[in-house]
């Protein structure tokens, strides 16, 4: 069984050959298992914090294995909290195996997934909210979904959180200190007053909870299919937005047989728009699987485009098949093929030509409105967008519901005490001032070596 208080190693950088890689070493032996394969003009413990030295790094056999830079930290001041060094080699994976291979030799071992992360947790580096926002700063792959890991780590959301935790138990501390006094029938806290205060906590916690539809989507992306009967324009819509051929395009009716998934960042916002085969009625074997995951697409996409031909009659049978199949606030009706003529037929939601590109921005508009929905979003914003706190959030707003009861029909101190402690629980839980092992085994399990 490993401890946290070994001293460990694990490359930093991404695996692979490049100009340079680092080397991460954190635990109470890291100068000291250092200074046996390093040498420079002075040892480490003898630096300053915060330095980088220039040395040589050797093997057993006195063999030079690589001239590096070293960096040095030291504890508290240092990601993990504890004493830390990062090794500066050239991009060799050749070299870094070796230069592992000698650390281990004195007192060193391999890091797991996220331990040195795991550490700067257990050493009050940062909270567990914020050691999320970590690994959700390494996956961001778009402006928005990186601001919104940003906000994060900058401890937005665990400051909201905290506060919110910390009105809270000063309410519950009145209730139980009354029923320390009980026999002196002392009151400490009106239960008026007591009743306000978890209205004001729960109103705070539903705000959040209203916020992860828009934190999910900034964190995870929209899932969009493209709907519509064959030879529409569905996957010339799609060739315009990529800006390339992707999809195949042709006059003939059915071409897609299969659903093409591609994706395409609209003002930070990451999109995954699936093309989907033609859904109609066939005798074609390979065409009904296509339609048959047509309908799987649908039912798992957050946005649904079903794309008309305007010079045709609207396809009214296929929109009441996709309200059977996904909810209508889902489902956006797109007009294509304005360019062919003005007269249209049906009212739809936007018009466009995926042939010039006509009403393209107004459709990007109204697929942003529909997916993220919130407008007055800052970078100052406390938003969740991550399920465990998510589901905290409601337990939180849960027991102070019953908190809310448990006053209205009288019932004692006790029972009250229990619903508010409860929810403080669940909104510790959040930033790790309540966890089990479980929680962080999970949490941490999913970050790669070396962070």
């Amino acid at each position: 069984m490993f401890s946290n208080e070994d001293t460990i190693t694990a490359l930093a950088t991404a695996p692979g050959i490049g100009a340079i890689s680092v080397i991460r070493v954190s635990g109470s032996n890291s100068f000291s298992a250092v200074d046996n394969i390093f040498r420079s003009s002075k040892k480490l413990s003898d630096c300053e914090p915060n330095t980088i030295h220039y040395g040589k790094i050797y093997n057993g056999k006195n063999d030079v294995l690589d001239d590096v830079l070293v960096s040095v930290f030291q504890s508290p001041n240092s990601y993990t909290g504890e004493d830390s060094v990062e090794i500066s080699t050239h991009g060799s994976q050749l070299i870094v195996g070796k230069i592992i291979e000698e650390l281990m030799k004195y007192d060193v071992r391999i890091a797991e997934p996220g331990e040195f992360t795991k550490r700067a947790f257990m050493n009050g580096k940062i909270d567990l909210a914020q050691a999320e926002a970590v690994i959700d700063i390494i996956n961001s792959r778009t402006d928005a979904s990186l601001r919104g890991a940003r906000n994060q780590l900058d401890g937005i959301l665990s400051g909201k959180v905290n506060s919110l935790r910390e009105m809270l138990v000063n309410a519950s501390s009145l209730v139980e200190l009354e029923l320390d006094f009980a026999e002196e029938d002392i009151e400490f806290i009106q239960l008026d007053e007591l009743s306000s205060k978890i209205d004001t906590v729960k109103e705070e916690i539903d705000k959040l909870i209203l916020t992860y539809s828009f934190g999910r989507v900034i964190k995870d992306g929209v899932n969009v299919a493209l709907v519509g009967k064959p030879n529409v324009g569905k996957s010339s819509l799609l060739n315009y937005i990529l800006k390339e051929s992707r999809a195949i395009v042709s006059e003939i009716p059915g071409t897609t047989r299969d659903v093409i998934r591609e994706e395409v960042s609209i003002d930070g916002i990451l999109f995954r728009l699936f093309d989907t085969a033609g859904i109609r009625i066939t005798e074609d074997t390979i065409e009904k699987e296509g339609v048959l995951r047509s309908r799987k697409a649908v039912q798992d996409a957050d946005l649904i485009l079903l794309i008309d031909d305007i010079t045709e009659e609207f396809s009214a049978n296929l929109f009441n098949d996709l309200k059977n199949l996904a909810s209508s606030e889902r489902i956006i009706t797109v007009g294509n093929k304005i360019d062919l003529t003005k007269k249209v037929n049906y009212n739809y939601d936007v018009l466009v030509s995926a042939l010039t590109g006509e009403g393209i921005n107004i459709l990007f508009e109204k697929m942003k409105l529909m997916s993220v929905g919130m407008s007055n979003y800052t970078e100052q914003t406390a938003i969740v967008s991550n399920i465990r706190h998510y589901n905290a959030l409601k337990r939180a707003s849960e027991n102070l519901i019953k908190g809310k009861e448990s006053i209205r029909v009288g019932m004692s101190g006790e029972f009250i005490s229990v619903d508010l402690r409860n929810a403080e629980t669940a909104l510790g839980e959040i930033i790790g001032k309540v966890t089990t092992d479980d929680i962080l085994n999970n949490i941490f399990s999913k970050f790669c070596i070396g962070k």
